[in-house]
């Protein structure tokens, strides 16, 4: 009589024969892939860093450390967040797993928010742009890149938050899918409003102007944020049974790789590119 050992469940997702979930197994593909990517970018601006072009502008008079380790601290917690949702969702919480995706979601939309104003100062008030030197060249390639990954990270966050309002019986609610997408357009809305306000906001304030001037100023901005927001938190109070359980437990750890992947590679860049100046 024999007997083998049978596949090893991973919340009901198929496993390779080296026991690795199918999707775990792409998204650790994917991410070796994206490692090598990242890696000729770091080495490309390290190695123009030992061989400056005379006359370019000087790192240290550019970057604003203290800017750039908070959003980094932010970074950081989105990760724990990020983890909390994996362990909530293995464990079939889903309230607190949505709590999580949602923290994650506003500290990623943060440091994109940091990197927009980071951005924004350096070609204004920096002189500092992607032709004009090869700091700037290699530099807003380098974060521009990783600015792009968090970005699709948010949106997938916003996409996998969604989805777990996805009804059970879809056909006795035929007007789901366009609820889930009102659902992501409000979310997305709720994130570029807040951003670009907050912007807004501390221009003002650079240039004198009051709190006053602002919300009159950007009256417009400030309303529909709110309007996103009301939109936000009616379609989140959805009582209907949902077809999103622990079954979908591997599909948040996939995105959960990829959140801590981009994590990782910012501490890289943010010590390869910011901190090498100041020792």
């Amino acid at each position: 009589m024999s007997s083998h050992a049978g596949p090893i469940d991973h919340h009901n997702d198929p496993s390779t024969s080296t026991g690795i979930p199918n999707k775990k197994l792409l998204m650790w593909t994917f991410l070796a892939s994206d490692c090598m990517f990242f890696g000729a970018l770091i080495s490309t601006h390290l190695i123009y860093r030992l061989h400056p072009i005379p006359g370019g502008p000087v790192p240290k008079q550019v970057f604003s450390i203290e800017l750039t380790s908070f959003s980094t601290f932010i970074l950081l917690m989105s990760s724990l967040m990020m983890a909390l949702a994996v362990t909530a969702i293995q464990k079939n919480n889903l309230k607190s797993c949505r709590w999580s995706l949602l923290t994650t979601i506003f500290f990623g939309s943060i440091f994109l928010g940091c990197q927009v104003y980071e951005f924004t100062e350096f070609v204004h008030e920096k002189h500092l742009t992607i032709t004009n030197s090869t700091l700037g060249t290699t530099f807003f390639t380098l974060t521009g890149t990783h600015g792009t990954h968090v970005a699709i990270g948010v949106f997938w966050l916003i996409l996998m938050y969604v989805r777990s309002f996805q009804p059970v019986d879809v056909s006795r609610q035929p007007m789901w899918f366009a609820r889930n997408l009102l659902h992501v357009a409000a979310l997305i809305g709720v994130i570029l409003l807040a951003m670009f306000s907050t912007l807004g906001l501390v221009s003002t304030l650079k240039t004198g102007g009051t709190v006053g001037t602002f919300f009159s100023g950007h009256f417009a901005m400030i309303a529909g944020f709110v309007a996103c927001s009301a939109v936000c938190a009616f379609l989140g109070r959805a009582r209907h049974a949902v077809n999103f359980s622990e079954i979908n437990a591997i599909d948040v750890e996939s995105m959960g790789l990829y959140w801590h992947f981009v994590d990782i590679v910012w501490i890289v860049i943010f010590t390869a590119v910011y901190l090498l100046e100041y020792l």
